[in-house]
């Protein structure tokens, strides 16, 4: 069987560590050991441990911003609820898998404040799909889709709020009960906002 390239063996190792372990106590010798190649080879494709985060978030978990940037390009394909529902479900997973990979940098400030420090230098963010979400709601309404009177920046941060909420409280329900289906959250996300934008 053949062996996966090694930027690839790199960024799954470093999926799977940083989802079992957290983002802070994952090193960059682990991911290496668990790829199959030096520290050094690891070096070759990432700068840094902040620049193979970001490519585990862009190549391995659900796509937020792709869809953001095409959407405030041209948003009027499909309805304003439709597009929401999507961004809402497309947000939730993304959350939900982050949220485990990152909790950990809570823990340890030090280490979170040179993590932010380095991610913003990438620039990169969390406050980036709150951007983009704005900017298509913008663009909603110069399409005169939206009420001209709507805060596109609170009803971005209302939305995925919501979705980040979700990911955070899916572990504290009582055993056997779980967050209400993606599909059935997005859609109930969307259709709320969509009502408060009219």
């Amino acid at each position: 069987m053949e062996q996966k390239p090694t930027r690839v063996r790199i960024v799954d190792a470093a999926r799977d560590l940083m989802g079992t372990v957290g983002l802070a106590r994952t090193t960059t010798k682990e991911i290496a050991r668990a790829a199959g190649c030096s520290e050094a080879a690891l070096y070759k494709h990432f700068a840094s441990k902040e620049q193979l985060f970001l490519t585990v978030l862009t190549e391995r978990l659900p796509r937020l911003g792709g869809l953001l940037e095409a959407l405030a390009v041209d948003p009027g394909r499909r309805t304003v609820e439709e597009n929401l529902t999507e961004i809402a479900r497309q947000a939730a997973r993304f959350y939900e898998q982050t949220f485990p990979i990152a909790a950990s940098l809570y823990a340890e400030p030090v280490l979170k404040a040179r993590h932010d420090a380095a991610i913003r230098e990438l620039g990169a963010g969390p406050h980036r799909p709150i951007e983009g979400l704005t900017a298509y709601l913008r663009a909603e309404q110069q399409h005169g889709r939206i009420a001209p009177d709507a805060d596109p920046a609170a009803a971005a941060a209302l939305l995925l709020g919501a979705c980040a909420q979700r990911a955070f409280v899916y572990d504290a329900l009582p055993e056997g009960e779980g967050p209400p289906p993606v599909d059935d959250f997005a859609r109930a996300i969307a259709r709320t906002l969509v009502r408060g934008l009219s």
